[in-house]
């Protein structure tokens, strides 16, 4: 006889949690939810329901794939974020909660019937999470990677976002010159090459184009401070999410390039995650 939802995920959570994972419980269960088509409360609901033999297979398919590192936003294709579900892909970053602190503090910058500019979209998830908040404003998301920039606007259509606008080139690229924006947000590749972490967890399948920055990981902070200046309006802001070791570093740039109240806020955990500062010609 075929073992039972309980009995599957209790075996899954032993075997991944073996083989590394930090989170085994959760993983089986949002894998085995993958498989069902159902909803974790599904799950508590019928913990004695016997699995098929097709949902078995198909089952230890996703397990293997997470035994092997692969992340499971990767493995079932979507990852939650600010409450909205968003599809990911290899090709872009997993969104992370850490980066809601972001939109958090974007949200109380954000002045009513303005501009903002999302540099490095990736799946659009701050873009896209700020416009479901603010439907008074308006949003552009631009990335680099064609194929980012359209899973980015797959998510806008998905989300019906209709308050947003996804464009594809390299940071202010597509814009006119004369866009300004009230603020600016931007979670950019801010890790150093040789940081031993890119070697562990997740971060391992993620694209390092969008981890890695030169410069002990600020080359791109500090060209998004140089040219930010170009498009902001008077008194706009600019927010940027950065590795919590970098915080001084980064205050730095913004007030050796002229910003004005730079200041840096915590994540929950208490670590440096966001510097900003407002630009005032």
């Amino acid at each position: 006889m075929n073992p039972s939802i309980d009995t599957t995920l209790k075996q899954a959570a032993a075997q991944l949690a073996a083989s590394g994972s930090d989170s085994p419980h959760i993983d089986a269960a949002v894998l085995l939810c993958d498989v069902l088509g159902k909803p974790r409360s599904y799950l508590l609901t019928w913990p004695e329901k016997v699995l098929t033999d097709a949902e078995l297979d198909a089952f230890s398919v996703l397990l293997a794939r997470r035994q092997a590192g692969e992340p499971v936003a990767y493995i079932v294709g979507e990852r939650e974020f600010w409450s909205l579900p968003f599809k990911v892909a290899p090709h872009t970053l997993i969104p992370r909660p850490d980066t809601e602190r972001l939109v958090e503090v974007a949200l109380e910058k954000i002045p009513a019937n303005s501009a903002v500019l999302d540099l490095g979209t990736g799946t659009g998830a701050i873009a896209l999470s700020l416009a479901s908040e603010r439907p008074d404003c308006r949003f552009t998301g631009i990335d680099v990677r064609p194929e980012a920039a359209a899973l980015a606007e797959e998510n806008r259509q998905c989300l019906q976002i209709t308050n947003a606008r996804i464009l594809c080139g390299s940071w202010f690229s597509p814009l006119s010159a004369d866009e300004r924006f009230a603020v600016i947000v931007s979670n950019p590749p801010y890790i150093d090459e040789a940081d031993p972490h890119l070697n562990q967890g997740d971060v391992r399948f993620e694209p390092r184009t969008a981890l890695v920055a030169e410069d002990a990981g600020l080359a791109d902070i500090r060209h998004i401070c140089e040219q930010s200046r170009l498009f902001l309006t008077p008194g706009g802001w600019l927010l940027l999410e950065h590795g919590y070791q970098q915080g001084a570093a980064v205050r730095d740039i913004f007030e050796q390039l002229g910003y004005q109240q730079v200041m840096t806020v915590q994540d929950y955990a208490g670590q440096d995650r966001v510097s900003l500062g407002c630009w005032s010609v």
